[in-house]
């Protein structure tokens, strides 16, 4: 089992050069950045986990800028958005900014993607209905593999449609970069298992987690996949101990993102020894 690290990525982290440069230096095998291009600052839609938005959503810096940097430090990092909402960008400059990357960096990118939990940024920056976003996404990811597999591409869906582009040059990955879903629900499981080639859930109680992962399991089976074939990316929003690192990895999670908690989020001296603290950890939790 690998371990990623998830960062904030605020201008108080530490910078994304400095950051890669002592993940890969100390065995993490992943670096992930989230997406948030602004903040509405109604905000009707409720934080998910409850109470106030934390301080630092509205500063984390571009994405993909930032993994350039990464890249530009590090020779085997991958380079992973955690995630990406890719309905609220421009679908061509995106497919060019996520191919780019990925051949500079040698072809390290993995692209983890999800729908966005609120309601006015999705409005502020897509004409799409927020009631139809998972069709919307799985239209959006479809177009982009259009984009790195075909040289003279085109798409034809109910929400995107172009007639045949040049929008080279294409991902080094052949095919692009992995895409991993960012999903909890049941709507969501049921599209990562049908289009996704990896599934990242969120470490709420583990036996949620155990039936989550079997419904996926049951999921792939559906849509005539092999669920061996398709890795799990857990992103473990409370700070695991090894015991727990160790049944993730029994119940065949392929990669555990971890960070510091949401209260240390502003507090960037927590980093650096929550990462030596993991990097003792990692050699005990290979396959």
């Amino acid at each position: 089992m690998h371990i990623g690290f998830n960062s904030m990525n605020t201008p108080l982290d530490p910078p994304p050069h400095v950051l890669a440069r002592e993940l890969e230096e100390r065995g993490f095998e992943s670096l992930w950045y989230g997406e948030h291009s602004h903040i509405p600052c109604s905000l009707r839609t409720p934080y998910p986990a409850g109470g106030a938005l934390p301080e630092p959503y509205k500063h984390i810096m571009d994405p993909w800028v930032s993994l350039t940097a990464a890249a530009a430090a590090t020779s085997r990092l991958r380079l992973g958005s955690g995630v990406a909402l890719l309905m609220e960008r421009e679908l061509f400059s995106q497919a060019k900014t996520i191919a780019t990357l990925d051949r500079l960096s040698g072809g390290r990118v993995i692209l983890g993607c999800g729908v966005g939990w609120n309601a006015e940024e999705f409005a502020n920056a897509s004409r799409h209905p927020w009631a139809r976003r998972y069709a919307v996404m799985q239209e959006t990811v479809a177009a982009l593999r259009a984009l790195w597999r075909q040289e003279r591409a085109e798409y034809h869906g109910e929400f995107i449609d172009f007639d045949p582009v040049w929008c080279s040059p294409q991902p080094l990955q052949p095919g692009g970069p992995p895409i991993v879903f960012g999903v909890m629900g049941r709507t969501g499981i049921r599209h990562a298992a049908q289009w996704a080639d990896g599934w990242m859930p969120v470490d709420f109680a583990l036996a949620d987690l155990e039936l989550a992962i079997t419904r996926f399991r049951a999921e792939l089976e559906r849509a005539g996949r092999d669920p061996a074939a398709v890795q799990i990316s857990l992103v473990a929003m409370k700070t695991p101990d090894f015991d727990t690192l160790k049944r993730y990895r029994d119940l065949g999670i392929h990669r555990v993102n971890v960070g510091v908690a949401v209260d240390l989020w502003d507090k960037p001296e927590a980093i650096m020894p929550m990462i030596d603290r993991f990097a003792k950890l990692i050699p005990d939790l290979a396959d």
